[in-house]
């Protein structure tokens, strides 16, 4: 494999190349289809709720509870797997072994039912953490790969292929389930079954491109001790102590876990706030709500670039301040959606401030961070913050659904965390 400098186009689009192979995931499982597949299932067998314990789970709550336990799970195991690999010198290594489970668990999926929940949950949990654990290492790539100057670019060229690539495979995806007689397929519910083989096939079939340019790092011969183990929760504390002394970054965390928290949350449910909320009334729920996500990524890609310009202009943090503001607009429109053209319209809305908070929020970290080789810890204290709030998020989001009822008060309390996050944005030092 060639042994490519940093900042060299075919390493950067390489790395990039990465967003392609697994944003199919993150679209065909944890956004569209699954969602969709998941409501369907359960309205079948006549019940909206799922036996724990002896009692009834709503299960638009229960999968909220299984998420945000994957991600607790990631975010306890990535400082440790950030510790070996160190120690190692093979994150690609790490990468890709989540990378192949995340795959093969979207595969397990095709045999996902109301009938065997178990192993079916079980299938979907893995999933989360082959997906998210190989973010862990992709992301700690950046600072490895790219000069501060190329970053806010090149991060944002990677969401905006992995919003097209997935894109294609969603719009083959969605012609399956509404023909599915056309390719040879008996039912709608067969055809989103195969989906979800084709994205495991897809992710882990493409990511051998960027495995090929990426660097490996150097392994050393010495025994795996103890103390390597937890090494990486000993850098965390090295990174959270360093953090004192760096007010920018110290204060860019503090505001990143409270509107990434609020951002991923609202990624993860919009479609099954689609699917139960919205009143489609004679229109077909799964060509719209389908329809909804390939609006929001075709719009995510203009709105990844477009961000990455307005930043260069007017700074990242002042950007990221503007779309907080609209996600906390956002938020509070929703409650008051009701039909598919409301959705549509804050479909639309909802794209163009995704990518755009992405990928900024993300090269934002990694300009801010001081001189230093061990990006993988920094970076691993990045995800850590991620998850953490993700946990969080999904828990009070789950909690106020099963409570209440009603996942539109859930989604307007997550507008509060937008307008917390913005207003501790406004104390980060721009220089």
């Amino acid at each position: 494999m060639p042994n490519l400098p940093k900042g060299h186009p075919k390493l950067l689009n390489a790395w990039a190349f990465y967003d392609w192979a697994n944003s199919v995931y993150s679209l065909v499982i944890a956004s569209a289809v699954f969602p969709i597949f998941y409501e369907m299932i359960f309205k079948e067998s006549g019940k909206n709720y799922v036996l724990l314990f002896g009692k009834e789970i709503k299960d638009t709550a229960m999968i909220s509870f299984v998420t945000a336990f994957a991600f607790l799970i990631v975010a306890i195991c990535s400082p440790i797997l950030s510790g070996i690999s160190d120690y190692l010198g093979n994150k690609k290594a790490f990468m890709r072994f989540f990378c192949y489970l995340g795959g093969l668990s979207c595969i397990c999926l095709y045999w996902f039912d109301v009938d065997n929940l178990f192993l079916s949950y079980t299938a979907y949990f893995f999933g989360l953490i082959g997906f998210w654990s190989s973010l862990v290492f992709y992301n700690s790539y950046l600072p490895d790969i790219a000069f501060p100057e190329q970053q806010d670019r090149i991060s944002a060229k990677g969401f905006s292929m992995g919003y097209i690539g997935s894109t294609i495979l969603l719009i083959i995806n969605l012609l399956m389930v509404m023909f599915p007689n056309t390719f040879g397929i008996e039912t709608p519910k067969m055809a989103m079954k195969i989906s979800f083989v084709m994205v495991g096939v897809w992710w882990i079939g493409f990511s051998h491109i960027t495995y090929y340019y990426l660097p490996k790092g150097n392994r050393t011969n010495v025994p795996l001790a103890k103390d390597f183990i937890f090494k990486g929760f000993h850098e965390l504390k090295l990174v959270w102590k360093q953090l004192q002394s760096n007010v920018r970054l110290k204060r860019y965390l503090y505001s990143y876990f409270v509107f990434i928290m609020a951002v991923q949350t609202v990624m993860l449910v919009a479609t099954y706030f689609g699917a139960t909320e919205i009143d489609w009334g004679s229109d077909d729920k799964t060509m719209g709500l389908i329809i909804s996500i390939l609006l929001i990524q075709l719009v995510a890609v203009v709105g990844a670039v477009i961000t990455s310009r307005v930043s260069e202009k007017f700074g990242n943090i002042n950007t990221l301040i503007f779309l907080n503001g609209i996600w906390a607009i956002l938020c509070a429109f929703a409650y008051f959606v009701h039909t598919p053209v409301e959705f549509y319209i804050t479909a639309g809305f909802v794209g163009l401030v995704m990518g755009g908070i992405q990928s900024i929020a993300r090269s934002t970290y990694s300009k801010f961070l001081p001189e230093t080789e061990d990006t993988a810890s920094f970076f691993s204290f990045y995800d850590v913050t991620e998850k953490v709030g993700i946990v969080i998020g999904m828990t009070i989001y789950g909690t106020i659904d099963l409570i209440t009822g009603s996942m539109r008060n859930a989604i307007l309390f997550l507008g509060v965390f937008f307008v917390i996050g913005l207003i501790l944005l406004t104390r980060v030092p721009k220089k």
